[in-house]
């Protein structure tokens, strides 16, 4: 369990943020995890990528615990976030550079494949070499996926990896995630707001609901748990709609450090 701070007309209330979740993720499976903000998504991330120690439970990474086995989980994995950090006023060719270096790459292989992948985000190569401090907040996004997918990671974690882009940048970070699971055998863990993103990219998709798994299933077996919509096909928002009873914004709640999951990926 990971409990949670929320203030409420003054008064403190601890909530549980991630309330005994187990899930089994395949490998090569793309593995979504949909609920409104403050379901738990994002803890149930930082947990996995050993950013938050469970308080009860254990997380394996291909048989390794995050707990007792950190640094070796962290060479397995990458994490993708909405709030990624750089250095501003480097390019983004030198941030990439300096991961590669934190990970021991060749400098030669890593420009190659920091090109590749950043031309393959739809990132213009002019920009490549420009400061980050230049760029607008959806290109910085894809600075940060690029980043994430150089190492090529056994496990990528993407924590609401679109939030901020224009539907064609969307479109070839979705496309690019389907060329990584294909061409690298990577797995993937996926939390989004973007449903069609969701449908197109998941394999399975869990929701979240006040910490806990209300349903899990393929984005077509939930859908079949959706109510008719004026007759026309159920989507998965409608799925979604069904058995939450609410949108995907829902209520927020505010995290402070003070966690649970079990599972294995």
């Amino acid at each position: 369990h990971w409990p949670w701070q929320r203030h409420v007309n003054g008064n403190s209330k601890r909530v549980v943020a991630v309330d005994d979740v187990s899930l089994t993720i395949q490998p090569r499976e793309i593995f979504g995890v949909l609920g409104a903000n403050g379901s738990g998504k994002s803890t149930l991330i930082r947990l996995i990528s050993t950013l938050l120690l469970p308080d009860r439970g254990t997380v394996k990474v291909f048989g390794h615990d995050v707990v007792r086995e950190e640094q070796a989980v962290k060479r397995l994995i990458s994490r993708v976030s909405v709030d990624a950090a750089f250095f501003k006023k480097l390019s983004p060719m030198e941030n990439l550079l300096y991961s590669a270096r934190l990970y021991d790459m060749d400098a030669r292989a890593a420009r190659e494949r920091a090109i590749e992948i950043m031309a393959k985000l739809g990132i213009e190569r002019k920009r490549v070499f420009a400061p980050l401090e230049e760029m607008s907040r959806g290109m910085q996004q894809k600075v940060a996926i690029a980043r994430g997918f150089l190492t090529s990671p056994v496990l990528m974690l993407l924590d609401e990896p679109t939030t901020g882009l224009d539907p064609r940048s969307k479109r070839e970070v979705q496309r690019f995630v389907l060329e990584l699971r294909a061409g690298h055998e990577a797995t993937i863990l996926l939390t989004t707001h973007d449903m069609d993103e969701a449908d197109r990219l998941c394999d399975r998709i869990a929701i979240l609901e006040n910490g806990k798994v209300i349903a899990l299933d393929t984005p077509e077996g939930l859908k079949r748990l959706a109510r008719e919509n004026d007759g026309h096909r159920p989507t998965l928002e409608d799925a979604f709609m069904t058995l939450t009873g609410h949108g995907l914004e829902g209520g927020e709640v505010v995290e402070v450090p003070s966690a649970s999951a079990n599972g294995a990926v």
